[in-house]
């Protein structure tokens, strides 16, 4: 099952169901996608993400694979929903795609063992992690980097766990033009790894997001693109880009 947040006609917040024919349904009553407004998925107090998971996208930034995941967060204020434009930052020449999986968590959980991880796990969606590199490359923590406004934007769907294959493609596509491919099965540290470790030190809440790290092919966004992330059993999460200081 594919379970979706969207504002109905009446401008009532609903959770219900999405389907395959292109509407969406609660309560008995069933809309066509574009009768409502699609919000992100879950709410999450913070999106906690990876970075360099894939060893091709360590090799492609000229950066060694880490002995342990590499953490970083991004602040509600990241987060975005399907069909919203992203706006990059002014003045900043490279801002870059990133696809990836992320897991939605279900529970509060903290000191979650790897062999139980997938209990707390409500599902998976898309993430579009959109990296600002200028200021990425100058800083430790990449406040600047991966954290400005709407520089998380997920969905469009939380899939059920089930529906995910464990070697499904994590793809970005730039107006039509796959750019990026990845599949599940070349993480360097699973998603029960990536929350074994995360709960170690943080306690996680029902809606945060944990993002998986992407795969080789990151490059720039243009003003006026549309990016479309894909990830198989989950669907695909689709973005408009406007430069800021454009509207």
């Amino acid at each position: 099952m594919k379970h979706v947040r969207f504002r109905d006609p009446n401008g009532a917040t609903r959770r219900g169901r999405w389907h395959d024919d292109g509407t969406v349904s609660f309560g008995g009553e069933s809309f066509d996608r574009d009768e409502v407004t699609v919000l992100p998925p879950c709410e999450p107090s913070k999106v906690v993400c990876v970075g360099r998971n894939y060893a091709a996208h360590a090799d492609e930034r000229d950066e060694a694979l880490p002995d342990r995941p590499l953490l970083f967060l991004k602040p509600p204020n990241a987060v975005a929903a399907h069909g919203d434009t992203v706006r990059l930052p002014a003045g900043k020449e490279r801002v870059e795609h990133e696809c990836e999986l992320a897991a939605v968590i279900g529970e509060q959980c903290r000191h979650v063992d790897a062999d139980e991880a997938e209990s707390v796990v409500a599902g998976y969606t898309c993430l579009l992690d959109v990296s600002n590199r200028d200021d990425q490359d100058r800083e430790t923590n990449w406040v600047r980097g991966k954290a400005f406004d709407g520089a998380a934007p997920i969905g469009p769907v939380l899939a059920d766990p089930e529906h995910v294959p464990d070697d499904a493609a994590v793809e970005t596509y730039v107006d039509g033009s796959r750019r990026q491919r990845g599949t599940l099965d070349q993480l360097i540290f699973s998603v029960p790894e990536l929350v074994a470790e995360i709960t170690t030190y943080m306690t996680l809440e029902p809606g945060d997001v944990v993002s998986t790290g992407t795969p080789a092919g990151v490059a720039p966004l243009a003003d006026g693109d549309e990016v479309r992330v894909r990830v198989e059993g989950v669907g695909s999460l689709v973005n408009g880009v406007e430069r800021e200081g454009n509207a």
